[in-house]
């Protein structure tokens, strides 16, 4: 008996029914009226993430796999990411949250038989269980997608998790890191589960270069304020001046300062700012402002991916910092287990081996680099997924944060966004020529 299919389906139904789990979390802790409110332009309504989900399950598993009908086509405009943008989203005739639930529910349904009986052969799609896992990590990313509504949402708090604990064992002493010069592999061609842009590997060779050991904290990041840093322009770049002159921002959002000193508004709950946890919420521009008020700068993609994966010892490219196993509780803040970043320094078991830490989860980081294809690119399984994004307009994110499921954060995963976006659980750590 071949043993491969049954795990592929272990596998993805263990995946499928988390993602589930999560996004029913995320929905049935508000009433009908949060469901269909847009609560901010930048997001849609809970309701319509919900029926996306759902529609985008159907049309790849049930109608590109297993080879269907549509179950209701008049609906598919109605959740089409390219057709609509996100503030047009609440006038469409979106399905109520009860007729979205149940849709979402039968489509399940149905690709549970499917997942029952297929043979993982026969395209590209099902290689590896390749389409399980693009829907799986589809839907995680619209639950952290929906997680960020939350943190926009007005009134009381309606999620709870349980903080991280102080960072385990010795105090982080070297504020930096020295990676070494030379090649190392890029990306991947033999992760399954991994994306058109994370492909093919490749080689890339660098020059030395410092990177921080840690992440750039809430109270590294108050010093730049008080030091004047949103008031001189000789720190930022053209378009991230205008930014913070045009909205009259001094401040990562859902900060304000208050006589006793700065709070935020984290989930519906306002708390000081806590000052060892990396700074949340922060566009490109003001991460790169503060790299340069220090002599610094944001790392490459490239430097960031060779301190999170290369092993110095082994000349490996490994799936994580580190090594290859899969991502513990010891490893590092992911799958929305916390509802913040853990201090800085914390999880050493997540340490690259040269000793950067926090690579992975806590908060997606800003690289100085544009959105590109790797040489040798390939669209698949189709252009809108990454190829429409590439060019100067996005810049890349790395990482993972506390809000990204383990099955969509490797050490190769590429995040993009433009570079004016702070609602995203976004920080940055710095690097420097050597």
């Amino acid at each position: 008996m071949n043993d491969v299919p049954q795990a592929l389906r272990e596998r993805a139904l263990t995946a499928l029914s988390a993602a589930r789990a999560r996004t029913a979390a995320l929905t049935d802790c508000v009433d009908e009226q949060d469901l269909t409110a847009q609560h901010s332009p930048l997001m849609s309504p809970l309701v319509w993430d919900l029926a996306h989900i759902g529609n985008q399950e159907e049309l790849w598993l049930l109608r590109h796999v297993g080879g269907r009908d549509p179950m209701h086509p008049e609906i598919d405009s109605l959740y089409d990411a390219f057709e609509h943008p996100r503030a047009e989203r609440p006038s469409l005739p979106l399905l109520p949250p009860a007729e979205a639930r149940r849709y979402s529910a039968e489509v399940r349904g149905r690709v549970l038989d499917l997942l029952e009986h297929t043979t993982f052969e026969g395209t590209a799609l099902l290689d590896d269980g390749f389409a399980f896992g693009m829907v799986v990590q589809h839907e995680q990313q619209h639950d952290e997608t929906m997680l960020i509504t939350h943190q926009l949402r007005k009134g009381a708090a309606v999620l709870a998790a349980p903080d991280p604990g102080p960072p385990a064992g010795p105090p982080v002493t070297a504020t930096e890191v020295l990676v070494p010069g030379g090649p190392f592999t890029m990306g991947t061609s033999t992760e399954p589960w991994a994306l058109d842009n994370e492909r093919p590997a490749h080689v890339r060779d660098l020059a030395p270069f410092w990177i921080d050991t840690l992440p750039v904290t809430n109270a590294d990041f108050q010093a730049f304020i008080e030091a004047g840093g949103y008031r001189d322009r000789r720190l930022w770049a053209a378009e991230g001046w205008d930014q913070i002159r045009r909205h009259a921002i001094g401040a990562p959002l859902f900060w304000r300062r208050e006589p006793g000193g700065w709070v935020r508004r984290r989930f519906g709950v306002t708390e000081p700012v806590p000052a060892q946890e990396p700074v949340l919420h922060v566009s490109w521009y003001e991460a790169d402002a503060f790299a340069r008020w220090t002599g610094r700068r944001l790392p490459t993609e490239a430097e960031w991916e060779k301190a999170a994966r290369h092993d110095p010892v082994t000349g490996r490219s490994t799936r994580y910092p580190w090594g290859d196993e899969d991502p513990t509780p010891a490893h590092a803040n992911l799958g929305q287990r916390h509802l913040r970043p853990a201090a800085a320094g914390s999880y050493p078991q997540g340490a690259s081996p040269l000793g950067v830490r926090q690579l992975i989860g806590d908060v997606w980081e800003w690289t100085s680099s544009d959105f590109e294809p790797y040489p040798g690119f390939t669209a698949f399984p189709y252009k809108e997924y990454s190829e429409v994004f590439f060019g100067p307009g996005h810049k890349v994110l790395r990482g993972g944060s506390f809000a990204v499921d383990p099955v969509a954060c490797r050490g190769t995963f590429r995040n993009w966004d433009l570079p004016v976006r702070r609602q995203i659980f976004s920080g940055f750590r710095t690097a420097r020529d050597a």
